[in-house]
């Protein structure tokens, strides 16, 4: 956050302009905590409550750098999550006999 600047603002120019900023940081601090999922949601097709999980996960995680590296992972994993239960289970593959290879099908009999 803007701990530093709201400290430097208290120790040099005083009261008043070290309220203002420290006013100025949580106000920003907030919305940066609150239009961030809201953005990432209008780039991505992907819950907002997998967007938050990741920004609290990654900055817990990861710190600073967290807040980019964890809604990546976590939507990069959603969707192959996604796309892999989309394609349903494997079919049984066919067996292949002696008979249907001498006679295949649409081929019609040999004996006719």
């Amino acid at each position: 956050m803007l701990l530093g600047a709201v400290v430097w603002a208290f120790w040099n120019s005083g009261t008043f302009w070290g309220s203002l900023m420290l006013l100025w940081a949580i106000v920003t601090g907030s919305l940066d905590n609150v239009l961030r999922p809201i953005l990432i949601k209008r780039g991505a097709d992907l819950p907002l409550l997998l967007i938050f999980a990741g920004v609290l996960g990654g900055l817990l995680a990861f710190g600073m750098i967290g807040l980019f590296v964890g809604p990546v992972v976590l939507s990069v994993t959603y969707t192959l999550i996604e796309e892999w239960v989309a394609q349903g289970q494997p079919r049984p593959a066919e067996r292949v006999t002696a008979a249907a290879l001498a006679d295949p099908p649409g081929a019609g009999s040999a004996s006719t």
